[in-house]
């Protein structure tokens, strides 16, 4: 493996436009930053998602080629289309990146990590399925449901007023935090970011 082999980060949700603002989509979110950051557009990929092939980082050696993705199964098939892009560009798990909606995290709050379990994440649940779990997690934290609301309906519903507020800044700070993960590793990821 080459330095310049590519890291192949995802963003998960769920596709189409009624699901766009869910919580369940700030993965989606991220990614649509990154890619607008980085000046390109998603083409749609024979692997059942929308790709766009970019550089992150600083231009010169240290840039790092991605491969950003969104999924477009639903969140709970994720790991078909994540397998399929990866052997398509021959990315080693551990340089994959999903970026999630975290309930066990306060809203806004941020947890980069490596490996572990799914806490009930379907998307992750897939994708582990068909990885193993040896992959990079950005776990955007969306809080707990108020109330005696049921976890599928909490991630299925909008960002709230409040929560939209804020939301643009912490989409920016996720963004921030995958761009460092991938260009200065984890560790330092994680002391920048982890709050």
């Amino acid at each position: 493996m080459t330095d310049d082999s590519p890291w192949l980060v995802v963003g998960l949700g769920n596709p189409g436009p009624e699901y766009a603002g869910n919580r369940h989509n700030v993965g989606f979110m991220v990614a649509d930053l990154l890619a607008s950051r980085a000046g390109g557009k998603f083409k749609a990929h024979k692997s059942r998602a929308q790709v766009l092939e970019a550089r992150i980082g600083a231009p010169g050696p240290g840039s790092r080629r991605i491969v950003l993705a969104k999924p477009q199964s639903y969140m709970n098939l994720s790991g078909g289309p994540v397998t399929a892009l990866r052997d398509f560009y021959k990315v080693p798990t551990e340089r994959i990146v999903a970026i999630h909606d975290e309930l066990d995290i306060d809203y806004g709050a941020l947890r980069l990590k490596l490996g572990g379990g799914d806490n009930g994440h379907n998307g992750l649940k897939s994708m582990t399925k068909s990885l193993g779990p040896d992959y990079h997690r950005v776990r955007f934290g969306i809080g707990r449901p108020p109330g005696r609301m049921q976890v599928a309906d909490f991630v299925l519903k909008d960002f709230s007023s409040t929560e939209r507020k804020e939301l643009d800044y912490f989409v920016d700070r996720a963004a921030d935090a995958v761009e460092a993960l991938v260009v200065a590793g984890l560790e330092r990821a994680q002391s920048s970011y982890n709050s």
